[in-house]
């Protein structure tokens, strides 16, 4: 694949919150809620900090060897082996097992991940560093993580399972995706290599987070990509005085209650709330929050409930029976991994931003923030029609209508704007103020309503004007309607929409390649990738 990139600020593609360009521009009203600036001094300032935390570099070591058993070699064996050295840092991205990869910004925030650690193991040549894909395999929501897009199409998984999506097994209505999936992609010049893979990974009978596991270390194995699945009793253990003091004290909802206070306070809205309790109970086919009632505990929605002693007990025999919640899941993460760096997209930044008091609470390190890149993958035919309006690529982040009102006025031969005519009206009634107020001086605001009226009814002419002369640019309204809906489908970024096989399909590794690239390390800019 033959491609070429450019770049432009997040800011200009009108498509991120206002948290997170201000976080972007390291805005003043947001510093005391992160540690360390997305810089390489920062992350040698995490370093530091993380040095002092005290790290179980054994369990997890030996909670990847059994996780990955015989797909343990190459550069991610050597990776995992980097791990028991205190000069070994994690770079970490995390998301939950979306069927076959979901939206494209599944792989990008991944490939970021890989091309960060790389980026620092130069930069800091003194360290090591590992690329680390958490993944949030305990998430129940299906509705969120069980379909994908191709081909402007909707395919669901329609399973009856419940649960944690990633303990969910791969069943016949979940084959039947694949075969409506094999039947777009196929015809593709690389569809039947990508396909063999989903069909060599997602086989019937394995639980959905070993079927991604497998898919993931399938396509960036080769880049040493560390996949982590931390659904495991012995890396809950090493939480388990978090989740008891969650469970008795509340602790972790003070503190994020108390830091979403100040956010609000300072003018930006809150991602994700906290609960009392911040743990869900995970058994078979059941993730249920976790609430009090009085002197109990009681499991949402079931028969199961709890004394204070019995679920202690339970904490301590069990650990792998209690999934943190969102407010908890990152604390959870930067306990068992070496991390210095955390790669998210920009709401998972936004309420990383939340957890600031609560990390220094617990005297975690906080990881440097970093937002995931952004792509906007533009092949050649698109670009070709874009340039025959008249367009650049970058053009198409305006409203459809905005793009159609500058065509028709670069391109319409009869001048559709009232500029000097609207001056000179209000230089007329300027002078009939003037006139006015030396008759009596009351008559200027009457002279002023009168030139508001006529001002509005001149403006709303020239939108008229604009609307009739539009309706000559049909074509070039229908051309740039049908790109618009191309890359940018949905009416949302082509990144939270498509998913990659497609893209797979049509270019290969050579995809991959060129993400990896053209992917950034601490920069923040969003990239047009121009696919030959």
């Amino acid at each position: 694949m033959d491609c070429t990139a450019t770049r432009l600020p997040y800011r200009q593609t009108g498509s991120f919150a206002k948290i997170v360009i201000d976080y972007i521009d390291q805005a003043e009203a947001l510093k005391p809620f992160y540690t360390h600036p997305v810089s390489l001094s920062g992350i040698q300032k995490a370093i530091d900090a993380r040095k002092n935390f005290p790290t179980n570099r054994e369990v997890l070591v030996a909670a990847l060897k059994k996780q990955y058993g015989d797909l343990l070699n190459g550069k991610v064996s050597e990776n995992i082996g980097l791990l028991l050295s205190a000069d070994t840092f994690a770079v970490t991205t995390a998301h939950q097992p979306n069927i076959l990869t979901g939206p494209l910004y599944f792989i990008y925030k991944i490939l970021h991940t890989i091309k960060l650690a790389e980026h620092l193991k130069t930069s800091l040549p003194q360290y090591n560093f590992v690329p680390v894909y958490y993944m949030g395999s305990e998430d129940a929501d299906l509705d969120e993580l069980g379909y994908i897009n191709l081909g402007g199409k909707k395919l669901k998984w329609g399973t009856k399972q419940t649960g944690a999506v990633g303990r969910m097994i791969i069943d016949k209505e979940f084959l039947q995706v694949i075969d409506a999936t094999e039947g777009q992609i196929a015809i593709l010049p690389f569809g039947k290599e990508i396909m063999a893979m989903v069909k060599d990974c997602y086989q019937k009978g394995a639980s959905v987070q070993e079927a991604t596991f497998r898919f993931v270390h399938a396509l960036f194995a080769e880049y040493g990509l560390v996949v982590l699945i931390p659904d495991n009793a012995a890396l809950k253990e090493l939480a388990a005085k978090v989740f008891e003091d969650d469970l008795l004290n509340q602790s972790a909802s003070v503190f994020v209650g108390k830091t979403i206070e100040k956010i609000e306070a300072a003018g930006y809205k809150v991602q994700a709330n906290p609960r009392e309790i911040n743990l869900f109970h995970l058994k078979e086919a059941v993730r249920e929050r976790i609430i009090k009632k009085e002197a109990k505990y009681k499991v949402q929605g079931t028969s199961v409930e709890f004394t204070e002693e019995e679920i202690k007990k339970e904490l301590q025999e069990h650990p792998e029976r209690f999934s943190p919640n969102v407010i908890l899941r990152g604390l959870f993460q930067e306990m068992i991994l070496p991390n210095v760096a955390f790669i998210g997209g920009g709401g998972e930044l936004a309420y990383w931003l939340q957890y600031g008091d609560m990390f220094a609470y617990y005297k975690v390190p906080f990881p440097v923030l970093v937002l995931r890149n952004s792509f906007l993958v533009a092949e050649k035919s698109w670009q070709e029609k874009i340039s025959k309006l008249g367009f650049m690529t970058e053009d198409f982040f305006l409203p459809e209508q905005e793009l159609l009102n500058k065509l028709v006025q670069r391109e319409s031969k009869t001048p559709i704007k009232l500029n000097g005519s609207m001056t000179q009206v209000e230089q007329l009634y300027d002078l009939f103020k003037k006139q006015a107020g030396a008759v009596d001086v009351s008559l200027t605001k009457h002279v002023d309503a009168l030139k508001t009226k006529a001002v509005h009814r001149l403006q709303e002419l020239e939108k008229k004007m604009l609307r009739a002369e539009k309706r000559k640019f049909a074509d070039q309204q229908r051309q740039i309607h049908t790109i618009k809906s191309a890359l940018f489908p949905a009416g949302g970024l082509q990144e939270r929409y498509d998913n990659m096989l497609h893209y797979y399909g049509r270019w290969g590794k050579g995809f991959i390649q060129q993400l990896h690239n053209n992917s950034h390390g601490l920069e923040q800019e969003f990239v047009i990738l121009y696919g030959q």
